[in-house]
């Protein structure tokens, strides 16, 4: 017996549900009822929403939320190159670095200590992030402002569209966080990044994005990595279905050892990024395959359907016809049967036939339409109108005819019009005491 719930359901949304059912495997009708009417009973839309769903693509009515993409970033394998700052030479270098070592010892730690209370007192705006694209492109602008516009092409959106984008185009994400207030800042954007080798460099290898640690957005990314020092550079890919930092270049980089680290670091890391193409081909593969093959199940579940449409429309049709003949006939049937009864009545009502020696009697001859003679006699005094009804109680008589004389030809009036309701008598209308008149066959007409 069915459920209360699937006896609610239209023909063709049962038709749907089994046809989803048959399609996805599904054991629960109501996980598939519930299914097909998120997508208001598109079954397309529903199996391939399904589908994506098994190959781990998010349903379109449970969207992942919006956080930022996860980077694993505590893998042990990951490629670190510092350049530490050059030490003193020779007595004089030695000597300056003694004598202000206390001066920067002092300012950092003040500027520490400043720092740790300002956080009591007042918290870090850059800990909320309003705006992230406006982060970017206010870097961008402020960068352009001070080191030109000769520079690698800066991603303009956020740190997660930018990781988005790399894992769909399985791409390399190069992140620079630029810190403003450090030391090697202003001689590594000037002498390394914007120099034409590492412009061309990164332009074709990679998607590049950047932005300051002072804006909140920059700020975010800097704790998610975890730079040591400035200028700090990431290298970051898809890696075992994860996107991960593979490379982290810390301190002043010269151009040529930029590019050669970043070269280095790809080359590592190349097989895993055409694993991953391979996988990702062999996936599309499939699903589309597996399209196709739902496609070509559908256009034959439809022919198949439009085949049983046709054969019930044909069934159908023959049943109206079928039915219109049987109609047809018992109408004949009944018009028959009616005709006959009124022959009949009209043969009950005809007066009497007058004897041969009545002087008054007239001896007519009717030529029928099927050349039989019919004879009887009738009086002067009586209408037209019982000739009509004698010739219409003949069986032989066609159902419509007319009475007409021979010569002259005329058309005798025996029925009742507007402009003469009362027919005339055989006298009136001229007849002998002998006539032949012939009936004409007025059924077709």
């Amino acid at each position: 017996m069915a459920a209360p719930e699937e006896q609610e359901l239209s023909q063709a949304q049962t038709e749907k549900l089994l046809q989803f059912q048959d399609l996805t495997g599904l054991e629960s009708m109501d996980q598939c009822r519930r299914t097909l009417e998120q997508h208001n009973w598109n079954i397309e839309a529903a199996v391939q929403d399904r589908l994506n769903e098994q190959e781990g693509v998010p349903s379109v009515f449970n969207p992942p939320p919006s956080r930022p993409l996860q980077v694993n970033t505590a893998d042990h394998r990951v490629y670190s190159y510092i350049v530490s700052r050059p030490q003193p030479r020779g007595l004089l270098g030695w000597s300056y670095y003694l004598i202000m070592l206390p001066f920067r010892l002092t300012y950092y730690t003040l500027l520490d200590i400043f720092r740790f209370a300002l956080r009591f007192v007042r918290p870090d705006p850059r800990g909320r992030v309003t705006d992230p694209v406006g982060d970017v492109v206010s870097f961008i602008q402020s960068f352009e402002e001070k080191y030109g516009r000769s520079h690698p092409v800066f991603y303009q959106g956020t740190y997660s569209q930018a990781l988005n984008d790399a894992k769909r185009e399985l791409r390399y994400l190069l992140v620079y966080l630029h810190g403003e207030d450090h030391q090697d800042t202003d001689e590594f954007c000037r002498s390394t990044l914007c120099t034409e080798e590492v412009i061309t460099f990164i332009n074709a290898r990679m998607l590049f994005w950047a932005c300051s640690t002072s804006k909140p957005e920059g700020f975010r990314v800097s704790q998610a990595l975890r730079e040591n020092t400035y200028p700090f550079l990431a290298m970051i890919m898809l890696k075992d279905r994860k996107m991960t930092v593979v490379g982290r270049l810390e301190g002043l980089v010269q151009p040529e050892d930029l590019i050669n680290q970043l070269n280095f670091i790809m080359e590592a890391n190349q097989t895993y990024l055409v694993s991953e193409r391979l996988e990702r081909e062999e996936r599309n593969q499939t699903q589309v395959l597996r399209q196709q093959q739902d496609e070509a199940y559908l256009a034959s579940l439809r022919a198949d359907q439009e085949k049983d449409r046709k054969k019930r429309e044909e069934q159908e049709q023959k049943r109206q016809e079928e039915e219109l003949v049987l109609q047809s006939a018992l109408a004949e049937e009944r018009k028959r049967r009616t005709l006959e009864e009124e022959k009949e009545r009209k043969s009950e009502c005809l007066p009497q036939e007058p004897p041969a020696d009545d002087p008054e009697s007239v001896k007519i001859v009717f030529k029928l339409p099927n050349d039989t003679r019919v004879e009887r006699r009738f009086l002067f005094d009586q209408s037209l109108t019982v000739i009509y009804d004698f010739l219409f109680s003949l069986k032989e008589t066609p159902e419509k005819f007319q009475i007409v004389t021979n010569f002259p030809r005329r058309v005798l009036p025996c029925l009742p019009t507007e402009e003469q309701p009362n027919p005339p008598t055989l006298n009136e209308a001229g007849l002998s005491r002998s006539e032949v008149l012939f009936v004409q066959d007025l059924t077709d007409d």
